[in-house]
């Protein structure tokens, strides 16, 4: 049983700030599919479409008929462990630091035998395991064995804890608190059990309902003043607690309906990508390198960068043309900002929810996403240490047909399906 993960020691401020020290992160690039899958949650392995041979480790060819049909395929991971090790000893810095390392060996089901890191309920073989994927702290995918039946607090483990970014007596900062959307995930952090959220709000003069003064009245929140076109804004707030969050997570966006022909003039244009572009673009100078300074800092040091974008940023959608464009520039924004953090070990998610149950999505029919389930996705992401997200049945949907065939999806859109 994975004992609770209890609240760290306030961390000494004369101490010196520990720098980030990778697990190995060379791959061949046959070897990105198994990455490509972690990131959005899944476990595959490579199928030959010729003779049906499951194989691992990744190859060019199959190793049993060398058919060059290889496809990756999910897998469900089951299999039995062969045996363990723990490790207490490595020349490898990353590892060194977390000693004893549990190793196991497992054969699944479908085939393959692989070397595995094991969470720390799993018994000692022979036993039954199940083997998923996830992304380290370098950004590429390693296996790891779970028992069948996990505990309450299974997620508490310290080897699981170094792949994820679970919210737990983390400080998270969430930029636009005045939504229904950012209220949730507000709640939604609290719930996970965060220990500060502060949460941005923008003209505090303009009364948003309710909502807002409830979240404040959460022991955990405190109200920051955050406008995102406000340069100066940003840099007084990072400054003042910059140095302390642990996870960013950027839920503000302008989003005005039409496309082109329908408006004169570029001014909703300019105000869409003022925040949807430019407001991540900021925030990101700012926060940027203060999260990637604290990301040695303990267990529960920086962690995390959300980026709440849209799931049109894939394919325009003419309707909501101009917030299509600069979501899809938020998007290439966010592959640059991933980029940069990987070396310190920051996992940068980007969330693509379909429509929104919200005042911009009126018009629009079923299904749509409840600003709830958009929050609990997100901390979902966190706690399982993914990349990509993709909530709700439209999201789904529309990422089938993008990834089937994207000059048809863009057919299909500009003809109003």
């Amino acid at each position: 049983m994975t004992m609770p993960f209890m609240r760290p020691p306030r961390k000494n401020p004369v101490l010196r700030t520990r720098q980030m020290n990778l697990p190995p992160g060379a791959r061949g690039r046959v070897a990105l599919g198994l990455t490509a899958a972690a990131a959005e949650g899944r476990f595959e392995l490579q199928t030959c479409e010729d003779c049906g041979t499951v194989q691992y480790p990744p190859r060019e060819v199959c190793h049993k008929c060398l058919s060059a049909a290889l496809r990756w395929r999910a897998q469900s991971g089951e299999g039995e462990l062969l045996g363990s090790t723990t490790l207490h000893h490595s020349n490898d810095l990353f590892f060194r630091e977390r000693l004893p390392w549990r190793l196991g060996l497992v054969h699944l089901d479908a085939g393959p035998t692989l070397m595995v890191h094991l969470h720390g309920e799993v018994g000692d073989a022979p036993t039954r395991v199940r083997v998923g994927a996830r992304l380290d702290r370098a950004g590429q995918a390693v296996l790891i064995g779970f028992p069948n039946e996990g505990s309450a607090h299974m997620a508490d483990d310290k080897m699981l804890r170094e792949m994820t970014s679970d919210p737990k007596f983390r400080k998270a900062l969430v930029t636009d608190g005045k939504t229904e959307t950012g209220q949730a995930i507000v709640r939604a952090l609290v719930k996970a059990g965060a220990d500060i959220v502060w949460v941005g709000h923008a003209e505090p003069w303009k009364k948003m309902g309710d909502g807002l003064d409830d979240i404040s009245a959460l022991p955990q929140v405190t109200l920051v003043p955050l406008d995102l076109t406000n340069g100066r804004q940003v840099t007084e707030l990072a400054g003042s607690i910059g140095g302390k969050v642990d996870i960013v997570i950027n839920n503000a966006e302008v989003h005005r309906t039409f496309g082109i022909g329908a408006r004169r003039g570029t001014d909703v244009a300019k105000a869409e990508m003022d925040i949807n572009y430019f407001g991540l673009l900021r925030l990101a100078q700012e926060f940027g390198p203060a999260l990637k300074g604290r990301s040695a800092d303990g267990a529960t040091g920086a962690t995390a960068w959300v980026n709440l974008l849209s799931i049109y940023a894939l394919s325009n959608f003419p309707p909501h043309g101009t917030f299509s464009a600069s979501k899809a520039a938020a998007h290439s924004l966010a592959q640059c900002l991933r980029a940069e953090m990987r070396p310190a070990g920051i996992r940068v998610i980007n969330v693509f929810p379909g429509p929104i149950d919200d005042e911009w999505n009126q018009h629009t029919p079923p299904p749509k996403l409840a600003p709830t389930a958009l929050a609990n996705a997100i901390v979902k992401a966190l706690r399982d240490g993914v990349e990509d997200v993709y909530p709700g049945d439209v999201a789904q949907e529309w990422l089938e047909r993008w990834r089937d065939n994207p000059k048809v999806l863009e057919r299909e859109l500009a003809a109003g399906g």
